[in-house]
């Protein structure tokens, strides 16, 4: 029997730009969550499994949304992500209030996971295509040494109302990732899409692919993130703002010659909410594609 694989979700993130706790807010018609269309997407696509990476505090807030609905349609775990977690006591410093990132965040899932498994944002919507490219990948493509990205143009996922980070990739001829770079502040301008962070300005073609967060990978990068990990905590100690990010990880494995990650083309439909102002754009998005069979007329009818 093949393995079914894990959605992983990243829902421990404070939403600092957004007023509110984005994870937890409703934006389809029945008061649905963005998490709950990619939940519904990945069931759909053959997930066995949801995990969700979720802080102590929002924990029960969590599961009183989610295991209602969830019940009897797919397995669901909850792990915590704190500043303890995977931390040894010398490196713990009580001073820190900021987690520890996104790469930090896939560690703690660690000994809930067993089979390859795809990583995404709580309050990123991804998309139907995205989820089933990514199935595909995580059930017949996957290797030890072979992990996913979903490519999204970046002309599809700025914001209208302000810059944007994004993880813009360069790829090779076989459409994997030759290495990302985060640029922190992008915005269109005029005809053009230009990056202004770091002190220089550049311009980025339309279609190149960027990093949503939408990650696929076999369960033995687990090991390679807990080598990582035992670097940066030393390396990082005095730092209290320091982040050990998914990206770094890919890079650090690319460039080691340890593992390939493929580009995968299912990036068409993404939406996020940076801003307040982008919640009404999304409700208005999600309205239409109930409308048009897209999505029943209840998510869990």
């Amino acid at each position: 029997m093949e393995m079914k694989p894990t959605l992983l979700v990243l829902a421990a993130g404070m939403g600092s730009r957004y007023g509110g706790n984005k994870q937890i807010d409703g934006f389809g018609p029945n008061g649905e969550t963005i998490l709950e269309y990619s939940i519904y997407d990945a069931i759909r696509a053959g997930f066995g499994k949801v995990v969700l990476i979720v802080r102590e505090e929002i924990l029960q807030t969590a599961k009183d949304l989610l295991l209602p609905k969830l019940e009897g349609k797919i397995e669901v775990d909850f792990v915590l992500q704190s500043l303890q977690s995977f931390v040894p006591q010398e490196f713990q410093n009580p001073e820190r209030v900021k987690p520890y990132g996104t790469a930090h965040a896939v560690l703690c899932a660690k000994d809930a996971i067993a089979e390859p498994f795809a990583v995404i944002n709580a309050d990123d919507f991804y998309g139907k295509e995205a989820f089933e490219v990514l199935g595909k990948f995580l059930t017949n493509g996957v290797q030890p040494n072979l992990h996913a990205m979903v490519g999204y143009a970046i002309q599809n996922v700025l914001s209208a109302h302000g810059t944007v980070s994004r993880g813009v990739c360069t790829m090779n001829g076989a459409n994997q990732l030759v290495g990302m770079v985060e640029r922190t502040s992008i915005a269109r301008e005029g005809d053009k899409i230009i990056s202004r962070g770091e002190g220089e300005e550049i311009e980025i073609a339309e279609n190149t692919p960027v990093s949503m967060n939408f990650w696929g990978f076999h369960q033995a990068v687990f090991s390679d993130i807990q080598s990582m990990w035992h670097e940066f905590l030393p390396a990082n100690k005095e730092n209290l703002k320091s982040e050990f990010y998914i990206p770094t990880v890919a890079n650090n494995l690319i460039q080691a010659g340890k593992a390939a990650f493929e580009i995968l083309p299912g990036g068409k439909t993404w939406f996020g909410v940076t801003y307040t102002e982008d919640k009404p754009i999304v409700i208005e998005a999600l309205k239409q594609m109930h409308a048009s069979g897209e999505y029943p007329e209840k998510l869990w009818g």
